[in-house]
């Protein structure tokens, strides 16, 4: 049989799965890129003229609620009647169910105010308790501080802003089916809030856990788009997903633990490198003599596909061609990122049988990476099986541009479904759980940055075995 054969069997339910997918996908697929320059200015505190009829007395809870939250910037206050008041209490008296705390909303205070009756301080703790709670179930609980080496910026926020929600809830008085458009959608997310149900209290430990991974999924934007990739690190799995339908998987080799940590990420890959070359870092270059040993003696270099060459200031690089010795492998993806993250192939293929496989210096060896490549020149590229196998077996280095961008999201959750849609509980490798679950214990935080100001740790491509 030939290779052009095998590669059509193999990538029969790939291709197949796009004739069902609607003419609109390919534009879902490329709307989950982060939009630029969208984190809005605070937004302005709106008054609310207190009449003289709304001079009611009010009980110490009410102005407990009101104190507990006047530290904190509002959204415009807006008019809220009895009616609507006890839909948004019962959403909130029900929210443990998302793995929350009804508390970090003042439902003690909400009740108070609506037993009191129509006034500015319901008005003013009801805004405020939707406020909050529309941020929690659009953009996560958990603060950016708790977020380690989480990089992800999540556009909900601006595409669907409080304003607008609370008063498309006012109108409608349908606060329910309002609140259902921030929450997650993907199937995983449904099926950790089902596991939280039947979770005993007896097992606090547990419901944490589920929790914080709940929460993990508010992270990133809902729309994930109708085709990506997404890998969970602690895993070592990578999805080829269509509709949140995982279509391929593959295994894969992360970063190892310390300043090579894998961090997460959500970028658009624009392409697939065939026959990449890789250009060899100065770590290795100069502070490992690379350079040196290729130029004195370019035999030795060329054997293992080594190019070196010398600048006028005396600087040396060195360039490692395509060829199966190519640390990159036969294949890359083309993801700019500030991280120098991405996925690609490997000579070390052996690494794949271990268990555990936080082994490389950050970026993530993908397991069967040629399949890989070929399903995304025929699903991004345009290509056919056959085209792809002839750029694959060429041995030169070609790039095959994207019709459209595709997602890829780099997640890590330590409890999610495994690729057999088994609920599982993953090693917390890099020890990120911790701050996650300390942050869910912790009074909630107002006011939160959409953006983090951790450390952008860019990868040098050491991609050789340790």
């Amino acid at each position: 049989m030939t290779t052009s054969k095998i590669f059509r069997i193999s990538l029969l339910a790939v291709a197949s799965a796009t004739i069902a997918l609607p003419v609109g996908l390919a534009a879902q697929s490329s709307a989950t890129k982060a939009p630029e320059n969208l984190i809005p200015q605070q937004p302005a505190i709106a008054s609310v003229p207190v009449d003289a009829e709304d001079d009611v007395v009010v009980s110490d809870a009410v102005l407990d609620g009101i104190d507990a939250m006047a530290k904190d910037e509002s959204p415009a206050l807006q008019s809220w009647s009895i009616e609507n008041a006890r839909a948004l209490a019962a959403i909130v008296e029900g929210v443990d169910e998302e793995g929350l705390k009804p508390a970090d909303y003042n439902l003690l205070g909400l009740r108070a105010a609506i037993e009191a009756g129509p006034s500015s301080a319901l008005n003013e703790i009801a805004s405020k308790s939707f406020q909050y709670l529309v941020e929690d179930l659009r953009d996560g609980r958990t603060p950016m501080d708790a977020r380690k080496q989480w990089f992800v910026f999540d556009p909900d926020q601006d595409r669907y802003p409080t304003k607008k929600l609370m008063s498309e809830a006012l109108e409608s008085g349908d606060m329910a089916g309002v609140l259902s458009k921030i929450m997650p959608e993907h199937p995983d997310y449904q099926r950790l809030k089902g596991e939280l149900a039947k979770t005993p209290a007896t097992n606090p430990a547990r419901q944490k856990l589920i929790r914080a991974n709940m929460d993990r999924w508010r992270w990133l934007a809902r729309d994930l788009g109708g085709q990506y990739l997404m890998t969970n690190v602690p895993e070592f799995q990578l999805r080829l997903t269509v509709n949140d339908k995982i279509i391929r998987t593959y295994r894969t080799v992360v970063g190892k633990p310390g300043r090579t940590a894998t961090p997460q990420i959500a970028e658009s890959v624009e392409g697939v490198i065939f026959n990449p070359t890789w250009t060899v870092p100065q770590s290795i270059v100069k502070g490992e003599g690379l350079g040196a040993r290729v130029l004195a003696n370019p035999a030795w270099g060329r054997a293992r596909g080594y190019k070196a060459s010398r600048g006028a200031n005396g600087w040396v690089s060195v360039v490692q061609q395509p060829g199966p010795s190519n640390s990159l492998g036969l294949m890359k993806l083309d993801m700019p990122n500030k991280h120098a993250i991405f996925f690609h192939d490997t000579p070390s293929r052996h690494l794949f049988k271990n268990d555990a496989r936080a082994l490389s210096h950050g970026c993530i060896r993908t397991e069967r990476a040629t399949e890989l490549a070929i399903a995304l020149a025929i699903l991004q590229g345009g290509l056919t099986a056959d085209e792809g196998v002839e750029k694959l077996k060429s041995g030169v280095y070609t790039k095959v541009p994207f019709q459209k961008t595709m997602p890829a999201y780099i997640t890590y959750f330590t409890m999610a479904q495994n690729i057999d849609g088994e609920l599982t509980t993953f090693s917390d490798i890099y020890g990120r759980d911790a701050a996650v679950l300390a942050s869910l214990d912790a009074p909630r935080k107002a006011n939160r940055s959409r953006v983090t100001d951790e450390q952008v740790i860019v990868i040098e491509d050491n991609l050789r075995d340790s």
